[in-house]
């Protein structure tokens, strides 16, 4: 099996985990900053004891590394702040859809990472994406619950691709498992202080449901997923995805009763029929 085909099997295993991620949205009964903190925080010590008891160090030994791990974790922390308060105000099918642009987004932007020409498929795919967002919106009014929804993931998304560019050369200098070890401790360094002031209670299960979101649903998932960056590239990483929403809001539909409205079947439609387009064709390459 070559490093590719691994890389893809862990990336398909990582989608399937990263679909029950947003559930805990609804079932943990905590602010958004608050389950990003304590997930970081579990999911940091988790892959801890996965990199020591597996000799390996964590030490980077180059310095413009730490500084794009730094920034990487930033944008993590905000990423999942902003997509459980997505998931929140609106619905799993809603927030997931609007995250998902970030395969159009990250199309968009790598090429001026890495001073290449914008292609105009990337374009007219981003324009498609758009008119699939557009029908999401029931308004334009951030009063409406849907809206405020569309318009968190869709940050989220832009926080999550700006993520993963700043993250694709550091994995091939410095492997996956390290990557995510110092991300996920920025995020937490970053998020706690707020979480300690303005913070709610933590009871036993939502302890328990954190426990299991840090180990199982973000540890191993985005393990699996940052390891993967380092031998394929961050916009073919981004559009193979395209089952996390399918497979997401078949669970909501299923575990909460949330069953998507037409207008977010149509839009949600739009956006993944121009992602697998652009997926055949970059697969095709």
């Amino acid at each position: 099996m070559t490093a590719r085909q691994r890389s893809l099997i862990e990336l398909n295993l990582a989608v399937l985990l990263w679909a029950g991620t947003a559930l805990f949205a609804k079932w943990i009964a905590l602010p958004p900053c608050q389950i990003t903190a304590l997930r970081s925080v579990v999911a940091a010590l988790t892959v801890l004891v996965l990199l020591r008891g597996r000799g390996r160090s964590l030490v980077l030994g180059d310095r413009r590394d730490l500084g794009l791990l730094v920034a990487g974790g930033l944008c993590l922390a905000a990423h999942w702040v902003t997509y459980f308060q997505a998931i929140q105000v609106s619905t799993v099918a809603v927030g997931i859809l609007a995250l998902h642009t970030y395969p159009v987004i990250t199309a968009l932007l790598e090429p001026a990472w890495h001073r290449e020409r914008l292609r105009l498929p990337d374009v007219v795919l981003a324009l498609v994406v758009l008119a699939g967002v557009a029908v999401l919106l029931p308004s334009l009014s951030f009063t409406s619950q849907i809206t405020r929804g569309v318009a968190f993931g869709v940050l989220s998304a832009l926080c999550f691709a700006v993520r993963n560019i700043l993250t694709g050369g550091v994995v091939k200098r410095q492997g996956g498992g390290k990557v995510t070890l110092y991300q996920l401790v920025v995020s937490a360094v970053a998020l706690v202080p707020a979480a300690w002031l303005w913070g709610e209670p933590l009871t036993l299960k939502a302890g328990g449901q954190l426990l299991l979101l840090g180990v199982i649903f973000t540890a191993l998932p985005h393990t699996l997923y940052t390891r993967s960056l380092g031998h394929l590239k961050a916009t073919t990483v981004g559009i193979i995805a395209t089952l996390l929403p399918i497979y997401g809001a078949v669970s909501a539909a299923l575990l909460l009763g949330e069953v998507p409205a037409l207008r977010t079947v149509i839009g949600g439609a739009i956006i993944l029929v121009a992602i697998t387009v652009e997926t055949w064709r970059v697969m095709r390459k």
